[in-house]
Parts: C-alpha cells; structure tokens; sequence
C-alpha cells in the first residue's frame, strides 16, 4: 500500500496462469449460465440461443481470434478466471501456457472527471 498526493491508494499483484486458446469470432456470445440448467425448458431455451449464435457466426464466415484464459484465487481464495483478446493473429509465446501478471489499483476518482465502471 502506498499514499498518494490526493488520498489513499491500495494495489495487488496476483500471478496466475493463463492458457493461451483459438475461438470462432461471435463465440464470445455462447455464454451457459447457471440458471439456463434449472429445469429442462431453460437448458432447451439456453441451446436454441446457443445455436443461433453458431448459426449467425458461420453464415458471417468463420474467424479465428486469439484468447488467453487467466485462472488466479483472490486474495480470499477464491477462484477467478477472466479473458483477454489477444487479436487474430498467434501471441508470439513458444508454449500455449504462460505466467500472467494481474495488478489491480483501488482508488478514489476526483468527482470532476464523470469517469463511471458501473
């Protein structure tokens, strides 16, 4: 922790792994929630949303975009796992796992800047 001129401000350093992967562009939409496998009617609604998705996708044309997949525990020792686009072309990493650097900074914003992350 450290002190700043205009207030206070914490920051953490995680260290994780990440796995770095291929996805179809649009497949970002594909998303299975808990609550789509509460009765069966829900995981059928959730699979006609998925295969719209696909569906979509393939008659815009396949692309491929690179993602690595982050897989921390929190300072509670929860797990965490969060995504980044690394772009259509291959990350210029030997090996698809690598190390990955996660800081997180906690601060008061001035009121004058409008900046909201809600």
């Amino acid at each position: 922790m450290s002190e700043e001129e205009h207030g206070f401000k914490v920051l953490r350093v995680f260290e994780a792994k990440a796995k770095i992967g291929q996805v179809l562009s649009g497949a970002q939409h594909l998303v299975l929630k808990p609550e789509d496998l509460s009765s069966p009617i829900s995981f059928q609604m959730a699979i006609t949303r998925i295969m719209d998705t696909l569906m979509k996708s393939l008659q815009e044309g396949p692309k491929r975009r690179y993602v690595a997949e982050i897989r921390f525990k929190d300072s509670l020792g929860n797990p965490v796992v969060l995504a980044i686009d690394l772009g259509e072309s291959p990350p210029p990493f030997s090996k698809n796992e690598v190390k990955a650097r996660i800081v997180i900074e906690l601060f008061e914003e001035e009121q004058e800047s409008g900046n909201s992350y809600e």
